[in-house]
């Protein structure tokens, strides 16, 4: 097995060309290589691996790798070398989420061993301390003891250091402006919460409406700070190709990015109806 490589040039030339040709930009999540290889096939640009893809793999939902039963980086960074590079032609390019926050490993030697697999993109939301509520306790108490978003944009940083594509995350317009000022990323992907639908999908009642509102009320601050910045959608009522559809419609964002939207959501669906009809099969009397 030899696995394709890629390069920060490339693959941003490749996504620069594609907005030229108002072309959306289509990020997706894969927790197994079935799924990345899929993907790929359909003409996915960038296929992201993370600990909450490979959890919803097994039927957990995402936000379980916020629970402590996992090294999240460890699992990206194994399950991406073992199932996720062997799987894929090299159309798509892989982008590993990683955890900025790890007390136990210098990102400097993550990043350069994820250039040495042949990664060249790296996004900072596996985990991100933005997934909990900054008015809660559990917020107070982790970013006391150095959990920070501040690590995240130091590690997107690192990334443009070392000649990587930095794909930044954040949940509201604080974090968004701090990230698109001080770290300038290559692409900006702004999360609207958690993906509703589906067996453990979270709705918040939110309509996709809403979700394209303020979705381009952080997108027109960050283009202030970062032009040249490519600007994603993700999560929250974006559930289905319709609501994609009107995200590109009613945003000036250059894509999405989709994950149990492409990967649990179809599997769940296909699987029960499949199952359902052999389930009802019947032997001749």
């Amino acid at each position: 097995m030899i696995v394709p490589r890629t390069s920060r040039t490339a693959i941003l030339e490749k996504l620069q060309a594609k907005v030229a040709a108002r072309e959306p930009i289509f990020i997706a999540s894969a927790g197994s290589g079935l799924v990345a290889s899929l993907l790929e096939r359909e003409g996915v640009d960038c296929i992201n691996t993370f600990s909450g893809a490979r959890l919803r793999s097994n039927g957990m939902g995402t936000m379980s790798m916020l629970w402590p039963i996992l090294d999240s980086n460890k699992q990206t960074l194994d399950y991406t070398r073992e199932d996720i590079m062997p799987a894929i032609k090299g159309d798509a390019f892989i982008c590993a989420c990683l955890n900025a926050n790890d007390p136990l490993k210098d990102m400097r030697m993550v990043l350069t061993e994820l250039k040495a697999m042949g990664v060249e993109s790296v996004s900072n939301i596996g985990p991100s301390i933005s997934y909990v509520d900054k008015d809660s306790t559990i917020f107070k108490v982790l970013t006391k003891s150095g959990i920070t978003f501040q690590n995240e944009i130091d590690m997107l940083k690192l990334a443009r250091e070392l000649d990587m594509v930095s794909v930044a995350l954040a949940f509201d317009m604080e974090d968004s402006l701090a990230v698109a000022e001080q770290a300038r990323p290559d692409i900006f992907c702004f999360h609207a919460g958690t993906t509703k639908g589906g067996l453990v999908g979270y709705d918040s009642g939110e309509s996709i409406e809403e979700t394209a509102q303020r979705t381009e009320e952080v997108y027109a601050a960050v283009r202030k700070l970062s032009p040249d910045t490519l600007l994603i959608a993700h999560g929250a009522a974006l559930e289905n190709p319709e609501d994609g559809q009107y995200m590109l419609s009613n945003t000036s964002g250059h894509g999405f990015w989709t994950g149990s939207s492409t990967e649990r959501l179809p599997i769940e669906r296909a699987v029960s109806e499949t199952a359902r009809s052999f389930r009802a099969l019947v032997l001749d009397s």
